[in-house]
């Protein structure tokens, strides 16, 4: 497939019921072993790809490097390729949307796009987070591209109290909504694990809703029947990957006295 067709295959593979499951990647290698696993996608975590390359989560990992990853995975792998690119490294529209177009050139087809503050507190008002999801769509759009913008709300993983998140179902609706006007491919709503409002938030979407796998969480089969329609798995991959790593590599010491 060229991209053009994997991105309309990436977007066709998330079905209300029936959902698309992303185990997180963070290089050519893990992609390798992933895919062969069974995947259909692919799909970095930015907490994930920074660590990996030894930089903090929170756009602390240069552009540059984060884009020559994704070029490094799509070299090697057939698979469509989602970025985790949290705010996209620019508060402004036009450069968002710039910044979205060099992971087009690296061969994504979709990202994540977050609506937290990053590096700063809360999250952008509603009308600016819409403007820059419409400058990136536009730019995608120019390219012939059915970029998957995954857009994000913060709503719930800024609220450590989960006896809290009923109280801001509402608002996250209200944000999916604008989002989905304003060109929004999907809707992420990380940290919310209570059924019943995934299931309000499944119900009330009209873009296919992503939660993410922690501690707590439904699993798939669950989240199916609740109306998701993609699941992934965050840096969970790589904290599991490297506390093995560890283990192995103490054993050694160890034995080696």
């Amino acid at each position: 497939m060229n991209q053009a067709e994997k991105a309309r295959a990436f977007g066709a593979l998330h079905q209300k019921g029936n959902p698309v499951v992303l185990y997180n990647i963070w290089d050519a290698g893990t992609a390798k072993a992933v895919t062969e696993a069974g995947a259909k996608a692919l799909a970095t975590g930015s907490w994930s790809v920074a660590a990996a390359q030894g930089y903090g989560d929170g756009q602390k990992i240069p552009l540059d490097a984060l884009v020559a990853t994704a070029r490094q995975i799509t070299a090697v792998n057939d698979l469509p390729l989602s970025v985790d690119f949290e705010g996209a490294y620019s508060t402004e529209p036009a450069g968002a949307a710039a910044n979205v177009a060099t992971l087009i050139d690296a061969g994504a087809v979709g990202i994540n796009f977050e609506d937290q503050v990053v590096g700063g507190e809360g999250l952008h008002p509603v009308d600016k987070q819409t403007a820059r999801i419409r400058f990136i769509r536009e730019m995608a759009h120019g390219r012939g591209i059915a970029f998957f913008i995954n857009a994000r709300t913060d709503l719930f993983l800024r609220e450590g109290d989960q006896s809290k998140h009923a109280g801001l179902v509402d608002e996250a609706i209200e944000r999916g909504k604008a989002y989905a006007a304003s060109g929004a491919s999907g809707f992420f709503v990380p940290w919310l694990i209570d059924p019943a409002l995934i299931e309000k938030i499944c119900g009330a979407s009209t873009l296919p809703v992503n939660i993410m796998m922690r501690p707590g969480a439904p699993d798939v089969k669950t989240l199916a029947r609740l109306g998701v329609a993609r699941v992934s798995y965050g840096p969970g991959p790589y904290r599991a990957m490297m506390e093995k790593l560890k283990e192995a590599a103490a054993a050694v010491y160890a034995a080696a006295g």
